[in-house]
């Protein structure tokens, strides 16, 4: 009896050290301590998008080209809105991402998009990507909004 309250002691103590006193911390990349081992890529993601480049934050230039992949309710008739703003949401060039597959699904579908822009004066700004929504229901509203910088 005596030997498993000594059990049940130490596993409540090793318990309350390693998880509550002194828990681990993990960096952005998964490493511990907070310390980065290596840098992993972040990929932007929403509600059925996920976009490769630009990254969040990343330096811009025109031409941009957005890529990444999502879901074929995003599209219609194979493409949706692709905005660039400055800060405050003025809009600086608008065009349209284009499905490089079949669009007409319920999976993933590569996309790409062209910005050509004259570069503003604001040093920061927004790509917004917008699900194609020609019902023009609430539901379907659909938004993934990535800051950058403007080189």
């Amino acid at each position: 009896m005596k030997t498993l309250a000594l059990l049940l002691v130490g596993l409540v103590l090793g318990f309350l050290v390693t998880y509550v006193f002194f828990p681990r911390k993990t960096g952005l990349d998964g490493g511990p301590n907070g310390k980065a081992t290596k840098m992993m890529p972040v990929m932007m993601k929403g509600d059925g998008i996920e976009v490769s480049d630009p990254k969040g934050n990343d330096l811009v230039t025109s031409p941009l080209t957005v890529t990444g992949r999502a879901k074929g309710m995003w599209f219609f008739e194979a493409s949706f809105p692709v905005t660039l703003t400055d800060s405050e949401g003025t809009e600086i060039v608008s065009s349209y991402a284009q499905a490089q597959g079949e669009w007409m699904t319920e999976d993933y579908v590569d996309f790409e998009s062209l910005l050509e822009f004259d570069t503003p004066s604001d040093p920061k700004g927004y790509i917004v990507l917008r699900a194609d929504n020609p019902s023009g229901m609430p539901e379907n509203d659909k938004e993934l909004k990535i800051p950058v910088r403007f080189k």
